[in-house]
């Protein structure tokens, strides 16, 4: 089994609602988000996939809709406020813990066509998720 991943830095705020922690105040991240893909087979080039192919889609996706974004919970209240400000944000319908952001790159890299085994993000230096099937 042949695997490659790619490295992709960007910036986010967020919060928790309902939860009890200082992680419940607006704050933000220096993420680091890594992508492996995963063959079998090499291709032509002898390639399991071209780094700057999953840096095209990949990294151009969270570059249009996750770097230096507020991600929050779609009824959160400060939805209101940045947007009547025109700040930017990613709203899910669920909590923008690491691990739904790790999932959430995952599906969507998966939609642009990659291979992928698992995403990992990394919140800070020594804190990170994964996702992946199984």
């Amino acid at each position: 089994m042949y695997s490659v991943t790619k490295r992709i830095d960007f910036c986010y705020g967020h919060r928790l609602l309902d939860y009890d922690g200082i992680c419940k105040h607006p704050h933000g991240h220096n993420a680091v988000a890594e992508i492996e893909v995963r063959t079998d087979r090499l291709d032509s080039r002898n390639m399991v996939c071209d780094f700057s192919d999953i840096k095209r889609l990949v990294k151009g996706w969270i570059d249009q809709e996750l770097d230096h974004k507020m991600i929050l919970r779609h009824d959160d209240p400060l939805v209101k406020p940045l947007s009547e400000l025109r700040e930017p944000i990613y709203l899910l319908d669920s909590n923008p813990t690491v691990e739904r952001i790790a999932k959430l790159i995952f599906d969507k890299a998966v939609e642009l066509g990659l291979d992928v085994v698992a995403v990992r993000v990394w919140e800070t230096p020594t804190s990170w998720a994964v996702y992946g099937p199984r």
